[in-house]
């Protein structure tokens, strides 16, 4: 049995009481920060999810329904079990109200069950398609990109771009394997081949077998679905390898910021990739980003410019209610507009998927940069309707279909 590290915070203060379940119609609004605290995607979640969510909290005002809003904290350690045991600790034991953050897809799906069992509320950032599709909940929404969206913009527009052949290094784990094949149907949707495949584990460090078998492959696209640390590690071996140097496009489903400032722009620039998030698009999202690195040390991933966009729009939703009660919560959360300093203009479709702008952007040359965190610049906007599904092909049995 795997111990459940936890940290308690209470917005405003450095603990908080666990209220008793019976006490719960009275108790505070609690929301819980699951995330990876110590392992590939700690740089993209952890603590930084936390920042976001307390920043929330804090622009909210700190209250609602008479009570201070707290927080909790926990590392899920990538673990399943791990992940469902926090979850029902804080559901049944200490009258957490909602989740939010959990990149990893295997422990969003556990989660969104036990979410829809306890009668609470799961924002999320994991990419998996089918956590808005077979595997949907009413009381699960998705606040991240999924896997059609970090996959189908990027093939139309490398396709286009002369990327005729492919060869995929995934990571073998649900995330990797779902973004994979969303990709391989939007390639043969244009008749594009698929000349070999190779898939790795997380936190994997040595990424040369799989570039030799790509780099033997021809293909003239390497798409690699990965994360974090992972993708760090695979970029420097592919410098080292001169895939680009031989002719060979390397893309990537899922980069960051912090990613570039890990390897460096002289290594980064170049790298096209979408995301929910562009820290430069005006002067409410510049300014988050101000405030956030001035607390966090970083810029903010879109992960955890998703946290603070959920939290937010899940206390409104309370308040617009009156009340914390889930029954009452659900349908004020999926009526509301999702408007706030990180996102602009976004709806909750039927199969729980925030849909909103996505954004696609390059990571500048050394020259281009007006120093730090100054990393990346805006391609194109790509709309809601261009960017998701069409939800008359959702498998959600909560979606309508026209």
């Amino acid at each position: 049995m795997h111990p459940l590290p936890r940290r308690t915070f209470l917005a405003g203060a450095s603990t908080a009481l666990a209220i008793p379940r019976i006490a719960r119609a009275a108790s505070p609004v609690k929301i819980g920060v699951l995330s990876d605290a110590s392992s590939a995607y700690a740089d993209l979640s952890g603590t930084g999810s936390l920042h976001a969510a307390q920043m929330a909290i804090e622009d909210f005002g700190g209250k609602l329904l008479g009570s201070p809003i707290e927080t909790v904290f926990a590392d899920h350690q990538n673990k399943v079990d791990v992940g469902t045991g926090i979850a029902r600790q804080w559901y049944d034991q200490e009258g957490v109200d909602l989740i939010v953050d959990v990149l990893n897809s295997a422990i969003a799906l556990g989660l969104q069950k036990i979410a829809a069992e306890k009668g609470r509320v799961f924002m999320f950032g994991a990419t998996a398609s089918d956590l808005n599709g077979k595997s949907c909940s009413p009381n699960g929404f998705q606040w991240g990109m999924d896997s059609y969206v970090l996959t189908h913009g990027l093939a139309n527009g490398v396709v286009a771009d002369g990327g005729d052949s492919w060869y995929f290094i995934s990571s073998d784990y649900l995330a990797g394997q779902a973004a994979e094949q969303e990709f391989r149907k939007a390639l043969a949707e244009r008749n594009v081949p698929v000349l070999g495949a190779s898939k790795f584990p997380l936190n994997n460090a040595d990424f040369s077998p799989f570039l030799l078998a790509a780099q033997a492959s021809r293909a003239k696209v390497i798409a690699a679905t990965t994360g974090g640390s992972d993708t760090i590690n695979l970029v420097k071996q592919a410098m080292e390898f001169h895939i680009a140097q031989g002719g060979q496009k390397l893309v990537l489903t899922s980069y960051f910021p912090t990613d570039t400032h890990a390897l460096g722009l002289q290594a980064a620039q170049g790298i096209r990739y979408t995301s929910s998030f562009f820290w430069d698009l005006d002067d409410d999202t510049r300014a988050f980003t101000k405030r956030y690195i001035e607390r966090a040390g970083k810029i903010p991933t879109w992960n955890q410019a998703d946290v603070y966009s959920a939290t937010t729009h899940y206390l409104r939703a309370v308040a617009q209610a009156g009340s914390k009660d889930t029954a009452s919560v659900l349908p004020a959360i999926r009526q509301t507009p999702v408007n706030d300093l990180t996102t602009r203009n976004g709806a909750i479709r039927d199969d729980g998927q925030v849909a909103r702008d996505i954004y696609f952007l390059e990571v500048k040359a050394p020259s281009a940069s007006s120093g730090p965190w100054d990393y990346e610049s805006l391609v194109a906007t790509i709309p809601p309707g261009q960017a998701y599904r069409p939800l008359a092909q959702s498998e959600c049995p909560l979606a309508r279909h026209i």
